[in-house]
């Protein structure tokens, strides 16, 4: 590995253990990313369209171990690196779009404690974007200006104003801009407290209108029927603090799938039309949707996306797209899996990262890597059932095998255990031929 693709310790760390435990790290994706050139490109042009005052919304559909995740998490980091907010979260029974539980708040909260951006790409930048608003904000003025003192005070409260003013034609904004302008008094008065309780309403962490009122003089709180609003209007925020929009990132779709009552699936459904057609309709702007699942979730004309007859009909695909032959601007981008070839390139990449980290040179030779691969993909129900996450997981345990027993060979370790069952029945001839496939 030359030193312009040198991975840094503390990501080679992350990226090697996360892989290894079957996870997507959420730094250092760059240095393994193959393939998905077309999808990335797709919703990169999204993302632009974003930033131009637009919306988006896709589906991201893949198999188990696809690599769904791992595409989300290479747009997040993407955004935040452009200057883009981004807020993520796993959906699960307790993290819905919608439930008589407050599933739908316990969403909300998680993405807004998942608030990413450029200079804070690990979550928790709420304060950071407040601050960083008022920042600009002052800046703007006394750009404007040379008054001091108390009247200078006067004209960035009065742009503070004007900012929240711009918020309250929007749904739920005129609470919203309360709240900003609550947080400039306690950001100009210090007073921590404060600052801290209008952060709380933020996030939706307070249980009752009543708490609200008494602590900041606000008779409105997030709930589960105005989270959605919210995003919207923190998208708008957020332009106006300097960020290029916001990008909101949403995995496992499949809880969804998996709720039993039909009419509870039904209302999640409905949340997820609601904000299909706003973007669609040019209801919702500076804001993108990236929603993540699996074909069955999505497809299921009984429990799935697709049993909801008002998304079916705006999502299904026409009669002329195919496997090789996709249209790129539908709203459903599915993920075929990595090709062999570019396994082979991963798993190199891969090699290298973990030399790197544990400090030797890599070992493992062109026929190696074939051979490892070879076996891998004629196990038995490959065809269909192999993932990259699983070959991922084999190849770290592979070479940490072989890093520590410097005694074993490849081959040997291959015929030692289970990998003895996935060639079987393969000639010497039959795993030379699938080498060719790799030369260079």
């Amino acid at each position: 590995m030359n030193e312009a693709s040198k991975v840094p310790s503390r990501i080679a760390s992350i990226l090697i253990n996360a892989l290894k435990g079957g996870v997507v790290p959420r730094v250092g994706l760059e240095y393994i990313t193959v393939g998905r050139a077309q999808e990335i490109a797709t919703i990169l042009h999204d993302i632009d369209m974003i930033e131009d005052g637009g919306a988006s919304f896709r589906f991201i559909v893949g198999k188990y171990g696809s690599g769904k995740s791992f595409l989300l998490q290479t747009i997040r980091n993407y955004a935040t690196a452009k200057g883009f907010a981004v807020v993520d979260a796993d959906l699960s029974p307790e993290r819905r779009f919608a439930g008589t539980k407050g599933q739908g708040l316990a969403t909300y909260k998680e993405l807004i404690k998942n608030l990413s951006t450029k200079s804070k790409p690990d979550g928790g930048a709420l304060p950071l974007v407040l601050e960083k608003w008022i920042s600009g904000v002052q800046a703007s003025v006394k750009a404007g200006t040379s008054a001091s003192g108390g009247e200078f005070d006067d004209l960035v409260e009065r742009q503070i104003y004007a900012v929240a003013g711009s918020l309250e034609g929007m749904i739920n904004g005129f609470e919203f801009a309360k709240a900003v302008v609550a947080y400039w008094k306690a950001y100009q008065q210090d007073d921590a407290a404060m600052k801290s309780s209008v952060l709380k309403w933020f996030r939706g962490e307070y249980p009752t209108r009543k708490e609200a009122k008494d602590e900041l003089g606000i008779n409105f709180i997030v709930n589960d029927e105005t989270w959605y609003d919210f995003l919207k209007i923190f998208a708008s925020f957020l332009v106006g603090a300097g960020y290029k929009g916001m990008l909101v990132v949403i995995d496992e779709l499949v809880n969804i799938f998996k709720i039993p009552n039909s009419i509870t699936r039904a209302n999640n459904y409905e949340k997820i039309l609601t904000m299909y057609n706003d973007v669609l309709q040019g209801k919702a702007s500076h804001i993108g949707f990236l929603m993540g699942g699996t074909p069955q979730c999505i497809e299921d004309r009984y429990k799935g996306v697709f049993s909801y007859e008002a998304l079916r009909s705006r999502l299904a695909e026409g009669h002329f797209a195919t496997a090789s032959l996709k249209d790129m601007s539908a709203p459903i981008i599915r993920l075929q899996m990595l090709s062999q070839e570019e396994m082979y390139i991963l798993v190199e990449k891969l090699q290298n990262i973990h030399a790197q980290l544990y400090n030797y040179s890599p070992f493992l030779t062109h026929d190696e890597l074939v051979y490892f691969l070879t076996v891998e993909y004629n196990r038995v129900g490959a065809g269909t059932h192999i993932t990259p996450r699983e070959i991922i997981r084999d190849f770290i345990e592979l070479v940490g095998i072989l890093h520590q027993n410097p005694q074993e060979s490849v081959s040997g370790v291959l015929s030692g255990n289970s990998f003895e069952l996935a060639k079987a029945g393969l000639s010497d001839e039959e795993i030379h031929s699938e080498f060719k496939e790799f030369e260079v």
